[in-house]
């Protein structure tokens, strides 16, 4: 992030006419001291500081809303770019601070197998200014299932601006009552029944946002959907300079992608592996509920 925010800030000093100045200052600073201080006691640098901060906010403007703190939901089984490609769009933005939030202490494992350490878990986090809940596969369907994890989220909720999730993390977003009577996307198996079930609206788009809430379609439209919410409330000059830094301007070899763009053999193959995959998983937890609703009623 730092690495970024350097480059722009050099950006923007051309783009001001600010470096001729700055080569002034430093020739001068081998004729001299480079610790002599200006008139009113103040370092050169510090001036310098102060005319790139203005500079910066000529060029991106101020956000429309302050975010200080951004967390990203963790959990074994999350698939890796759903919560990478936030973590790194909002990883770019000054002042923030972006977390990634697990259900327990000690290593998560992602769906590809990958060990990360966490920044911290959800118990010792209460509030968030951005709230983003990737998907995955078998730890989506489970977290969609745990009261304790539900109830964070509602709690958190709360207090955000924004509260996003990408692919499957619909699910569990979904399955908190959020996105109740909302338009939302999310991955596109047996998408408009599931949303159905959270009484939700799907529509078939790369990225949706109904008020403070942001949905995006698989994994790679998480991507989009950051750049988007960073636009919204960052600007469009922000979103480029991230875009740039990412070289973000996709060509795929095929076309494909999408269950529209995919063709019917394919599809139907990719329906099939996600049933076997899925359908257990959730049949097993289902059948588990309906055990506890009964266990209580004969309480």
């Amino acid at each position: 992030m730092k690495i970024l925010l350097c480059s722009l800030v050099g950006a923007a000093m051309l783009l001001s006419g600010c470096q001729k100045e700055s080569m002034k200052k430093e020739m001068h600073g081998q004729e001299n001291s480079v610790r002599k201080t200006s008139g009113n006691g103040e370092h050169p640098d510090a001036q310098a500081s102060g005319n790139h901060t203005l500079t910066m906010d000529a060029v991106f403007g101020k956000p429309e809303k302050e975010i200080r703190t951004i967390g990203i939901l963790v959990y074994d089984g999350v698939n890796d770019l759903d919560f990478m490609n936030p973590r790194y769009v909002f990883g770019q933005v000054m002042g923030t601070k972006v977390m990634l939030i697990a259900l327990k202490p000690g290593l998560f494992k992602t769906v590809s197998g990958i060990e990360i350490q966490p920044d911290t878990t959800i118990d010792k986090i209460q509030q968030l200014d951005i709230l983003i809940i990737p998907g995955g596969f078998k730890g989506t369907v489970e977290a969609a299932y745990n009261e304790k994890v539900l109830d964070w989220v509602r709690k958190v909720d709360q207090t955000t601006t924004y509260t996003g999730s990408v692919c499957t993390g619909a699910w569990i977003l979904g399955a908190t009552g959020l996105l109740k009577g909302r338009n939302v996307t999310t991955n596109w198996f047996d998408a408009k029944e599931k949303m159905a079930q959270y009484g939700a609206h799907f529509v078939q788009e790369r990225y949706t946002h109904d008020g403070k809430y942001w949905t995006s379609a698989g994994v790679t439209a998480g991507l989009d959907m950051s750049l988007a919410i960073l636009k919204d409330n960052w600007g469009s000059n922000y979103a480029q300079a991230v875009m740039l830094d990412l070289e973000y301007d996709p060509a795929p070899p095929i076309s494909g992608g999408t269950p529209e763009r995919t063709d019917p053999d394919v599809r139907q193959m990719m329906t099939e592996l996600y049933k076997a995959g899925f359908n257990p998983v959730i049949d097993s937890l289902e059948h588990e509920k309906k055990k506890g609703h009964a266990g209580k009623h004969s309480d």
